[in-house]
C-alpha cells in the first residue's frame, strides 16, 4: 500500500470513528461557558452561604436584594481567603493516596461494553477494598489522634472545597490537549472544533495513562470516597460542638454511607453507564466528580452539623421506610440490567423478554425494565428524599439536592431517550410502545 493510500485510510478511519459534532446539548457554546463559570460560583454560593447564624446568612441575603454589593466582594482579599494552602496540600495528599491504593491493592480486571472502533478497555476493580482501606485508616487515625484530623475538614472546608475546583480544572484542561494526539478515539458528542463546548461536555471518550483510565477512576473514587470522609467530619464536628450526634445526622450518615459503600461493592455496574459508554471526559464530569458529588452531595450533614435537628421515633420510621423502598427499586433494577447485559441466560435473568434491535442489542421489555425505561432513576429520587427529610422543614437549603436531582434525572433520560433513538431507529419507537412510561409507571 502506498504512502498516499495509508494517508487516506487514516482520514477515512477518523471520519469513522471520530465524526464532526454538528448537534449540540446543553445549550451549546452559551451553555458550555455558562455552566463553567456558574456551577463552581453556585457551589461556594451554597456553602458560603449556610453559616451558623442562618441558611441562608444574612450576607447572602443582602447581596441577593443588592447585587451591586457583588462588585465590594470582588477584592483580592475576599477572593484569597477562599484558597487555603494547607487545605491545598490536604487535598493534593489525599488524591496522591487515592491514586496509590487504586494501584496497589490487587483487584479484579473487568472488561468494559465494546466500543466503536470494537475494541474492549479492561478495567480495574477495586473500589471496595480502598474504600474500606480509607475507613479504617480513618479509624485507627481517630484512635491515635482523637478528632483533630476530622476536624481539619470542617475547620478548612472551603479552602478543600477551593483545591477541588482548581484540580478538577486542571485535569479537564490536561485531558482536552491530550485527545489531540494521534489516534485518540472521541467522544461523539464532544468533538465540535469548538474549545468551550468540547472542553466542557468532553473530547476524548477513555483518556488513559497506560491502564489507569482517567475517566473510570474519577467516577468512584474522588467523588464516592470524598463524601464519606466529609459527612464522618460533619458528624464528628456536631458531637465536638454538642457532645452527642442526633437521631438525624445518623441517618444521613447510615444512608448516604449505604449509598457510596453500595457504589464501590458494584463498582462494574458503573461500566453500562452513560457516563462511560458514550460520555467523554471534560469538565462536566471532572468537576462533577472532584468537586460537585465531593463536596455539593454532604450538603445535608453539612447543614446538620450548623443547625442540628431531633426527630420523633415516627418520623425516623417513615424516613427509613422511604430509604429502604427507593434503594430496592434502584439496586434491584440496576443489577437486573447488568446482569442481562453481561450474560442474558444468566439464571437471574434469563426469564426476562426481550425485543432484538438490527444492531443485535437487546432491549429488555419485562421485569423492571418493563414498568419504565428508566425505571432506576425513580429509585435514585425515592433515596434523595430520604436524605433531605431528616433536616425538617425549617430551610429550604438542603432540600437543592432533591430538587436539583430532579432536573438531572428528567435531563439525563432525556439525553438517554435522544441517543437511544439514533442508535435504534424505528425499534426505539417499538420499544416505547411496549414499555410507555419514562420514569416514573402510570405518571411520566
Amino acid at each position: 500500500m502506498t504512502s498516499t493510500e495509508n494517508l487516506i485510510k487514516k482520514d477515512n478511519e477518523k471520519v469513522i470513528f471520530n465524526p464532526k459534532t454538528i448537534e449540540f446539548e446543553f445549550l451549546g457554546p452559551i451553555g458550555a461557558f455558562l455552566m463553567v463559570i456558574f456551577l463552581p460560583i453556585l457551589l461556594y454560593i451554597l456553602f458560603l452561604g449556610c453559616q451558623p447564624d442562618g441558611c441562608p446568612s444574612p450576607s447572602l441575603i443582602q447581596l441577593f436584594i443588592n447585587p451591586k454589593n457583588v462588585i465590594s466582594l470582588l477584592t483580592f482579599n475576599n477572593i484569597s481567603t477562599i484558597f487555603d494552602g494547607k487545605a491545598f496540600v490536604a487535598y493534593i495528599i489525599y488524591l496522591i493516596y487515592l491514586v496509590l491504593a487504586f494501584l496497589i491493592i490487587p483487584g479484579r480486571w473487568i472488561e468494559g461494553t465494546q466500543l466503536r472502533d470494537d475494541t474492549r478497555l479492561k478495567y480495574k476493580e477495586n473500589g471496595f477494598s480502598c474504600m474500606l482501606l480509607t475507613l479504617a485508616i480513618i479509624e485507627i487515625t481517630s484512635l491515635i489522634y482523637g478528632s483533630e484530623p476530622l476536624l481539619f475538614i470542617s475547620n478548612h472546608f472551603i479552602g478543600l472545597v477551593t483545591a477541588s475546583v482548581i484540580v478538577s480544572f486542571v485535569v479537564a484542561f490536561c485531558v482536552y490537549f491530550e485527545s489531540f494526539r494521534e489516534g485518540k478515539l472521541l467522544a461523539l458528542g464532544g468533538n465540535s472544533g469548538i474549545f468551550i463546548y468540547d472542553f466542557m461536555i468532553g473530547r476524548e471518550l477513555n483518556p488513559r495513562i497506560g491502564f489507569f483510565d482517567i475517566k473510570y477512576f474519577a467516577e468512584l473514587r474522588p467523588g464516592i470516597t470524598t463524601w464519606t470522609i466529609v459527612n464522618i467530619a460533619m458528624a464528628v464536628k456536631q458531637y465536638h460542638d454538642l457532645g452527642f450526634v442526633t437521631s438525624s445526622m445518623y441517618l444521613v450518615l447510615i444512608f448516604q454511607g449505604w449509598y457510596c459503600i453500595d457504589s464501590v461493592y458494584n463498582e462494574s455496574a458503573i461500566l453500562t453507564t452513560m457516563d462511560i459508554i458514550s460520555d467523554g471526559f471534560g469538565f462536566m464530569l471532572s468537576f462533577g466528580n472532584f468537586s460537585w458529588v465531593g463536596f455539593l452531595y454532604a450538603l445535608q450533614t453539612r447543614y446538620l452539623s450548623l443547625h442540628p435537628v431531633n426527630l420523633s421515633l415516627k418520623y425516623i420510621l417513615l424516613i427509613i421506610g422511604l430509604q429502604l423502598i427507593g434503594y430496592f427499586i434502584f439496586r434491584r433494577a440496576n443489577n437486573e440490567k447488568s446482569i442481562f447485559r453481561n450474560d442474558p441466560e444468566d439464571v437471574r435473568v434469563k426469564h426476562l423478554k426481550y425485543i432484538t434491535t438490527e444492531s443485535g442489542s437487546r432491549l429488555i421489555i419485562s421485569g423492571w425494565w418493563g414498568r419504565a425505561r428508566h425505571i432506576n432513576y425513580l429509585g435514585d429520587w425515592i433515596m434523595a428524599w430520604a436524605w433531605c427529610l431528616p433536616c425538617g422543614f425549617d430551610n429550604i437549603f438542603p432540600y437543592f439536592y432533591v430538587i436539583y436531582f430532579a432536573i438531572l434525572l428528567i435531563h439525563r433520560e432525556l439525553r438517554d431517550e435522544e441517543k437511544c433513538r439514533k442508535k435504534y431507529k424505528k425499534d426505539w419507537d417499538i420499544y416505547c410502545e411496549i414499555v410507555k412510561w419514562r420514569i416514573i409507571p402510570g405518571v411520566y
